[in-house]
């Protein structure tokens, strides 16, 4: 499978301080790949560095098969969406009129404009300025201008950190929609409720370095262990061990009629992460 994004050996300074430390990756066409860390691990450097707003200090980075300075030419902005923590947006302009400067700008119908503001929930708000939004519905604009153009690959920095419940599962649709078309997804998030939700392989980025890189199912069977835990109809819980004796045991629960659930044991990405680095997510 192609590779749409490939960094080897990246490394990044500012003045004495080692911000990213000789990692690599690859990201392949179609995929979601989350890169997982807390606040300061890195996350928002190596974004800036694959969309050329920053300079590698040592390494090597390629987007779309060319080094990631040369993303700057507009043959390949058109083929990205890059969400940040810079808006764009102009203050003074409604929803609507925002995103028809960016549907001009890309030759796009204003058909499409009621289709990511569906994606990103705001149905009926399309007239409202920017100036009076709130800091979620702010984000969910800039999430629509940023889907607009449905990129080939797609860059989100915290994409759902000034989201509630409700509209972070409207934005999951809406990126899983991308994706089923064809877009590359590289996602940085401390969410990893989020990632695992989202994401095909997830890398944990901690000062500086990437730890572990694997797909989330991989590492929650490495992580886990072999048991079940039972809740019995007396309020007991029983942890039952995978295999042949722990089949018996629960098939004599159940024979009595004293299951009430049964879950298996295994761990979050946010358990891992804590295992792996030593670190929260805080």
């Amino acid at each position: 499978m192609e590779n749409i994004i490939e960094v080897k050996g990246l490394a990044k300074i500012f003045g004495n301080e080692a911000a990213l430390k000789d990692i690599s990756f690859q990201v392949k066409k179609g995929e979601t790949f989350g890169f997982l860390g807390p606040s300061g691990s890195g996350k928002t450097t190596t974004i800036k560095i694959l969309t050329a707003q920053l300079r590698e200090t040592d390494g090597e980075a390629y987007v779309f098969g060319v080094p990631a300075e040369e993303v700057k030419q507009n043959k390949y902005r058109r083929r990205m969406g890059i969400l940040t923590d810079n808006s764009g947006l102009y203050s003074r302009l409604s929803i609507w009129d925002n995103l028809k400067l960016y549907c001009d700008l890309y030759d796009l119908p204003y058909s499409r404009i009621e289709e990511v503001i569906d994606m990103v929930n705001l149905k009926g708000e399309e007239k409202k300025k920017v100036s009076a939004l709130s800091k979620g519905m702010l984000q969910r604009v800039i999430l629509a201008r940023t889907f607009l153009h449905k990129p080939e690959l797609l860059f989100l920095d915290e994409p759902t950190s000034a989201l509630d419940p409700v509209n972070s599962r409207h934005i999951y649709r809406g990126l899983e929609k991308l994706k089923s078309e064809g877009t590359t997804i590289f996602l940085t998030t401390h969410d990893m409720n989020e990632a695992e939700l989202l994401c095909d392989r997830v890398a944990f980025l901690n000062n500086g370095t990437i730890q572990l890189l694997e797909e989330p199912k991989v590492l929650k069977r490495r992580y886990g262990n072999d048991m079940l835990k039972v809740e019995l109809t007396d309020g007991r819980e029983v942890m039952i061990e995978k295999g042949p004796k722990g089949a018996q045991q629960l098939f004599d629960y159940m024979s009595m009629n004293k299951v009430a659930g049964i879950e298996t044991n295994e761990p979050t990405l946010g358990d891992i992460f804590i295992e792996v680095t030593g670190r929260k997510l805080s």
